[in-house]
């Protein structure tokens, strides 16, 4: 409330010292949606109203949001009842911010991500609903030294209304030409049952080398866990490289990562191949996995491209394995463009006997009918899996196009679920967008999704089927 009040009385100010060079902007977001299940709560409604105001070496911006609740996509978090924890109505994501040449104070709601956020990133996962920002204060330099120091709090995962808390620093320097060189330390304090809190350090160091047709990076980072409850140490580590370089028409590069006890709230794990799929679909990545991936791209023709991708993860006992392939090629033809792609996943876990495979062709063709842009796009997934001695399999077919008339944007797509002949659903839906005005878009959404899995951040969840309505609008200032 204090830091609030703050903010508020910094906003009076900057009104009142003045009009010259006083920016405002802004963004409101309503969403409803109507879900057509008989054991869901049907409708959710949310508004979010935020701004930012600049005036001189001064940035202030606040959000209000109304989630009345929200709706959540994931599988395990649909509400059957309403539950009067999921309603909120407050001022949220607040922040102030001074900037002056290279110098920069940042307090309130953070994003910030270090080197490749192996060791810290503070985000918000639209994709997934989640927001891993840090209230915090942020002081940075960026000049050719470039500095970071952060201290910050975020609501526990357990523990409503109790937080846990980050803090550290991180700076990189060019040290000769082409090449810079960076380290960053963390200190995470998490809280755990009866008010305790378990401590982890991270330490990381990082080089860039950038120079003629070479791009490489590589960090290695060192963690421990202690004050563990009823728990020893935990020492972790992770190593990733990658490296790209382009050869006339040949690009070529790779990459690999060992990471091991090195898995916490506050990073951002590069993945290392193409889908950004997790070692195993129930762990977190992190914990223990090696791999290594090789792509390259070739340009034949002057309007031909080929582009290939493999890579493949492990864990240290090898019993549990994945290899990810992603096969393309690009075909230029005035201004049309033609794709094809293969994509190939598969994991094995043999401690909890269970395989499982997808592999997809997939077609895309973008065209002009009658002067007007068309895109149409096929797909063919194949689904298997085996639990034991069991084994089954389905198909996952979907067509879609995407057009529009004048001002209206169309996206018709039908997608099903095949195990058998006797076993079919067909899930069509339309997605319609139309500016209502210069900066007000209108979007709407009606028919089936599939749902099935999605993975990112080194996580892997289920996002559940949907059948109804969604209706959303959005307008800028």
């Amino acid at each position: 409330m204090k830091l609030r009040l703050s903010i508020l009385l910094a906003l009076m100010s900057v009104v009142l010292l003045g009009q010259n060079n006083l920016q405002i902007n802004g963004l409101n977001e309503t969403q409803f949606v109507y879900r057509t299940v008989s054991d869901s709560l049907h409708t959710y409604f949310r508004n979010s109203f935020g701004f930012n105001i600049g005036y001189q070496d001064f940035r202030f911006g606040m959000k209000f949001n109304a989630d009345l609740p929200r709706y959540n996509n994931q599988e395990s978090e649909l509400l059957d009842e309403l539950d009067a924890n999921r309603l909120s109505v407050a001022w949220e994501e607040l922040y102030a911010e001074y900037a002056k040449n290279a110098f920069s104070i940042h307090v309130g709601t953070t994003s910030e991500t270090f080197g490749q956020g192996i060791s810290f990133r503070s985000y918000e996962d639209l994709e997934f609903d989640e927001d891993h920002r840090l209230e915090s204060f942020l002081l940075k330099y960026e000049d050719k030294l470039q500095f970071k120091a952060i201290y910050g709090a975020i609501e526990s995962e357990d523990y409503a209304g109790r937080y846990d808390l980050a803090y550290g620093s991180d700076i990189q320097y060019p040290v000769w030409q082409g090449l810079r060189l960076g380290a960053s330390a963390m200190g995470y304090r998490n809280l755990e049952a009866f008010g305790h809190y378990s401590f982890r350090d991270v330490f990381a160091t990082r080089a860039i080398f950038t120079q003629g047709n070479l791009d490489s990076y590589a960090e290695f980072a060192l963690s421990k866990k202690y004050h563990v409850q009823g728990a020893s140490d935990i020492n972790g580590s992770a190593i990733y490289l990658n490296a790209d370089y382009l050869w006339g028409d040949l690009s070529i590069g790779g990459a690999y990562k060992r990471y091991d006890d090195f898995s916490f709230r506050l990073q951002d794990l590069p993945l290392a191949n193409y889908h950004g799929e997790t070692l195993s679909d129930v762990l977190a990545s992190g914990l223990d996995e090696e791999g290594w991936q090789i792509r390259s791209g070739y340009k034949l023709m002057d309007d031909i491209y080929l582009n290939a991708d493999y890579a493949e993860a492990w864990d240290d006992s090898r019993d549990r394995k994945m290899n990810d392939l992603h096969l393309a090629m690009d075909v230029y033809q005035d201004t049309n463009l033609y794709q094809l792609s293969w994509s190939h996943i598969e994991k094995v876990d043999d401690l909890a006997h269970t395989w499982q495979k997808e592999f997809y062709p997939t077609l895309v063709a973008h065209f002009t009918v009658n002067g007007r842009p068309l895109q149409l796009t096929g797909e063919f997934k194949t689904v298997e899996k085996q639990q034991g001695q069991n084994t089954n399999s389905h198909y996952e077919p979907m067509l879609q196009a995407d057009f529009s008339i004048k001002k209206l944007a169309l996206s018709l797509t039908v997608s099903s679920w095949w195990e058998n002949s006797s076993n079919v659903e067909y899930m069509p839906n339309i997605e319609a967008k139309y500016p209502l005005f210069e900066h007000t878009n209108l979007t709407l959404f009606a028919g089936k999704e599939s749902g099935g899995k999605v993975c990112r951040n080194g996580i892997c969840r289920y996002v559940a089927p949907f059948e109804g309505l969604r209706v959303e609008l959005n307008t800028r200032f």
